[in-house]
């Protein structure tokens, strides 16, 4: 592996570890939304929670993988950002132009190197 690619992989982590935090943030603020007000429909908000926690668990594992130098972190990684432009792009629909400018911050510089790396790697 070059510097290069190792530094582009170090980087790629950071974003992930990030990407994982927020996503785990958003979590934790609904686990704190459902205790301070009324709860009309729990398994939605049960739904969600979830999703939330096993998305940041599998952005921090995707995330591990980069830093570790493996390739298991590749796709879910691209996946999970690919989505996030898909967000992103609601989110420039209704507006809420400053959601989206955080998601495509993190978004497009994980795309970027996750393909320059697996352009370099083969």
């Amino acid at each position: 592996m070059t510097d290069k690619v190792i530094g582009m992989r170090a980087k790629i982590a950071i974003l992930l570890y990030i990407e994982a935090a927020i996503v785990l943030a958003l979590g934790l603020w609904l686990i704190f939304f459902s205790f301070t007000h009324e709860n009309e429909e729990v398994a939605p908000l049960l739904g969600e929670i979830s999703f939330a926690s096993l998305g940041a668990f599998g952005l921090f594992i995707a995330g591990r993988g980069y830093a570790k130098g493996r390739n298991y972190g590749r796709s879910p990684a691209i996946l999970a950002n690919l989505i996030a432009l898909g967000v992103a792009y609601y989110q420039i629909q209704g507006a809420f132009y400053i959601g989206a400018l955080v998601i495509l911050i993190l978004a497009l510089p994980t795309l970027y190197f996750a393909f320059s790396i697996a352009k370099d790697e083969g």
